[in-house]
């Protein structure tokens, strides 16, 4: 009986030995394929190229041309535009980066000091075609190590596209040729947008002085004017109820001295001031009010406003709406190519009322460019591409929500 105990006991020992070696073999095995796993995944993560195509040459389409650089994840880069060096460089108007602006593009390499401008309360004011030959410059110097092609005087169009094959096509495409632009449309993604109103009135104004500097300045503010314009029959009785609701205008000048540029704006209102401006179409009145705001706010270094340059001032006939409007599709994958397009600078824009910010507008849908093109160049199959899709179409409507939560207040009444 104890002999048989113990051949009992040894099987029964080898049994748990034999189980033991199984386990820890099996772990073993696991363990082996886990690393081999990660290894083979972080080496094809970090192998991982894609094709892209950048159209239009603004700031917001070289600026997200630098994002796609910075985020190494680049095999080849094609810039579009119609537009020739010379018509792309030769723009006057002038831009205003804000600090988050600023930050952001010095982390793109941007150099402010070799960029002809100025600051002013930390922020950038230079002019378009300044701040493109820089991005430009950038991006050529890194051809030495990438495939970078700068196609000027290219227009992307039907053309265009049947010239490329099915293995020319880029895996992601940027689009960032304006409002105006053709691109959405000749890609079939839809182009419509998305208008509301952002509860304020506004006009514009701009002239031009040959005689004068084209060098950019800071911008020139003055908030809660009050206009009399008892010379049109307007006039506001003293101390009655409708001066107490009588709006404060607030005015901004901008651009160079040769190249000046005005923005008039209040919050909505029902004023008799208001009603007067949006509902009589005529210009000289509102040439009157944007004539004497500027030699009364203008810079203390530049001339008045002169009969020969008031002859040459444009401006709104009357008040405007403000409206905002985005993009109702701000990204899309286009099957049978295998394309990602992802449409830049148009998620919030204001129509018919240049804040002079625009830009920055632009550059902060592009904050989550680089984390998607990461994303699109690591994707294993297309839920990954489409959860890349879903993550930045839903930064373009926190865009589009901050500013119509502060935007134009930020941008216009402060």
């Amino acid at each position: 009986m104890e002999k048989e105990q113990g051949h009992l006991d040894s099987g029964q020992q080898m049994h748990d030995q034999l189980a033991v070696d199984t386990a820890l073999s099996t772990l073993v095995v696991i363990l082996v394929y886990i690393v081999v796993k990660v290894s083979v995944d972080g080496i094809r993560q970090w192998r991982a190229r894609v094709s892209i195509l950048v159209v239009g040459a603004g700031p917001v389409g070289l600026t997200a041309a630098l994002v796609a650089v910075r985020s190494r994840k680049v095999l080849n880069l094609t810039i579009l535009d119609e537009r020739t060096r010379t018509a792309l460089f030769c723009r006057p108007q002038q831009i205003a980066l804000d600090p988050r602006s600023v930050k952001f593009l010095l982390t793109l390499g941007v150099d402010f000091d070799n960029i002809e401008g100025c600051w002013d309360n930390d922020h950038f004011f230079t002019k378009i075609g300044v701040f493109q030959e820089h991005l430009l410059s950038i991006l050529e110097q890194r051809k030495q190590t990438l495939d970078i092609r700068i196609l000027l005087g290219t227009k992307f169009t039907e053309e265009y596209m049947r010239k490329m094959s099915q293995d020319a096509w880029p895996r992601i495409l940027i689009v960032a040729d304006g409002s105006c632009g053709e691109s959405s449309f000749l890609l079939g993604v839809n182009s419509e947008y998305i208008v509301e109103s952002c509860n304020a009135y506004g006009a514009n104004a701009a002239f031009e002085r040959l005689d004068q500097r084209q060098v950019p300045t800071p911008e020139i503010r003055a908030h809660n004017l009050h206009f009399d314009l008892s010379a049109y029959g307007i006039d506001v009785a003293s101390g009655g109820k409708d001066t107490l609701n009588k709006p404060g205008f607030h005015l901004k000048i901008y651009g160079t001295f040769r190249n000046r540029y005005m923005a008039l704006a209040c919050p909505a209102s029902d004023a008799k001031v208001v009603r007067f401006l949006r509902y009589t179409p005529n210009s000289a009145v509102m040439k009157n009010i944007f004539h004497q705001s500027f030699n009364a706010y203008k810079a203390d270094i530049e001339p008045r406003m002169s009969d020969l340059s008031f002859s040459r001032l444009q401006c709104s006939r009357r008040l405007f709406e403000i409206m905002l409007s985005h993009r109702r599709v701000t990204s899309a994958f286009i099957e049978g190519i295998n394309v990602v397009v992802t449409l830049e600078g148009e998620a919030a824009r204001v129509l018919n009322f240049d804040t002079g910010c625009g830009v920055n507008l632009g550059l902060r849908g592009l904050e989550s460019s680089e984390e998607f093109i990461y994303k699109v160049a690591i994707a294993v199959d297309q839920r990954d591409v489409f959860e890349a899709l879903s993550a930045k179409i839903k930064h373009s409507k926190q865009v589009v929500e901050d500013f119509k939560f502060s935007g134009l207040a930020v941008s216009v009444f402060e």
